[in-house]
C-alpha cells in the first residue's frame, strides 16, 4: 500500500464539543435535506426504474438528445449515454415498452438503413419495484443491524461501541443527501456503493477503537498510529473512486460514474466522522467528562 506522511493532528488544543460539532452539524445538514426531500417527492432521494417503476429503452439512432426526447409523446426521465457511439438507454416513468418501442422506432433514425432502432428494452412494474425496494431496505438495515452488533460483542462497553454506530450512520446519510442534491436515482448498483460504506466505516472505526483501546501506549500515541494506516487507506481508496468516476463519466457509464462519486463522499465522510466525532466520543470515554 502507498504510505502518505500524516501529519500528526494537534487534537490537545480542541476540547471533545469541539471535535464533534463539526460531524454533527453536517449530519443534521444531511438529515433536514432528507426529511425536505422526502416531504416533497415522497421518497428521500430519486427512486431509479428497479425501485420505482417503468420502462427503459435500449436504442440505436443517428439522431441528438433533443431529437429523443421529441420522439415520445411522454416525459422522458434520463437519457444515458453508453460507451459505444450512437447508443443511448432512455428511462420513462410509464409503463408501457410496447409502445414506446413504437414510437421510437416510428420516429428516430436507425444507424444502418432498414435497422432497428430499439436493440434492448426492460419493464418494471410497480409491484415488482416495490418488492426491490423492501429487499434492499432490508439489505441496508441487516447490514447496520449485523454491524452494531458487531461492535457491541469486540468492544462490549457502550461508548466505544455507540461511537461506531453513530459514525457509520453519518457515513450513510451523508453520501444519501448528496444523492439527493446531485440528482443520483437510487438503483441496485447505488445501493450496493451504500453496502461497502457500511463496511468501510466499520473497519476504519474499528482500527481506531482497537489502537486506543487496546493498544499500549497514551491515547495522542496510540491514535496517531491508527491515523497513520486509516488515512493512508482512506485516502488511496477516495483516489481510487474519484479516477473511477472521471473515467467513467468521460466513457458515459453513469452507473460506474455514480458508484464513484458516492464511494468518495463517502469515504471522505468517513474521514471526518471517524477522525473527529468518533475521536470525541472516545476522548470523552477514555478521559473522563471533565475534558469537555
Amino acid at each position: 500500500m502507498i504510505q502518505f506522511d500524516v501529519p500528526e493532528p494537534d487534537y490537545d488544543r480542541y476540547s471533545n464539543r469541539q471535535l464533534a460539532v463539526i460531524p454533527l452539524a453536517v449530519l443534521a445538514i444531511a438529515l433536514l435535506l432528507l426529511g425536505a426531500t422526502w416531504a416533497i417527492t415522497g421518497t428521500p432521494v430519486a427512486l431509479g426504474i428497479e425501485f420505482g417503476g417503468g420502462t427503459e429503452l435500449t436504442i440505436q439512432t443517428t439522431d441528438d438528445r433533443d431529437t429523443i426526447v421529441e420522439a415520445f409523446d411522454v416525459n422522458v426521465e434520463r437519457i444515458q449515454t453508453i460507451e459505444l457511439e450512437d447508443q443511448y438507454i432512455v428511462t420513462f416513468a410509464e409503463i408501457d415498452e410496447e409502445g414506446l418501442s413504437s414510437q421510437a422506432e416510428a420516429n428516430l433514425e436507425p444507424t444502418e438503413p432498414g435497422g432497428d432502432v430499439v436493440i434492448g428494452s426492460r419493464e418494471f412494474s410497480p409491484t415488482f419495484a416495490g418488492e426491490q425496494q423492501l429487499i434492499a431496505i432490508y439489505a441496508l438495515v441487516a447490514a447496520f443491524l449485523g454491524m452494531s452488533i458487531l461492535a457491541f460483542i469486540l468492544f462490549r462497553t457502550f461508548i466505544p461501541s455507540i461511537a461506531i454506530v453513530v459514525s457509520a450512520f453519518s457515513d450513510i446519510m451523508i453520501p444519501l443527501a448528496a444523492m439527493s442534491i446531485l440528482d443520483i436515482s437510487l438503483t441496485l448498483g447505488t445501493v450496493a456503493a451504500l453496502l461497502m460504506l457500511i463496511g468501510y466505516s466499520v473497519d476504519s472505526d474499528i482500527l481506531l477503537n482497537t489502537h486506543i483501546l487496546r493498544r499500549s501506549g497514551d491515547f495522542y500515541e496510540s491514535t496517531y498510529r491508527a491515523m497513520q494506516t486509516g488515512v493512508t487507506m482512506t485516502i488511496t481508496s477516495m483516489s481510487a473512486m474519484l479516477v473511477m468516476f472521471i473515467v467513467a463519466t468521460i466513457f458515459g457509464i453513469e452507473i460506474l460514474a455514480a458508484i464513484g462519486l458516492i464511494l468518495f463522499i463517502g469515504l471522505a465522510a468517513d474521514l471526518m466522522n471517524t477522525y473527529l466525532l468518533n475521536l470525541s466520543m472516545l476522548r470523552w470515554y477514555v478521559m473522563g467528562r471533565g475534558r469537555r
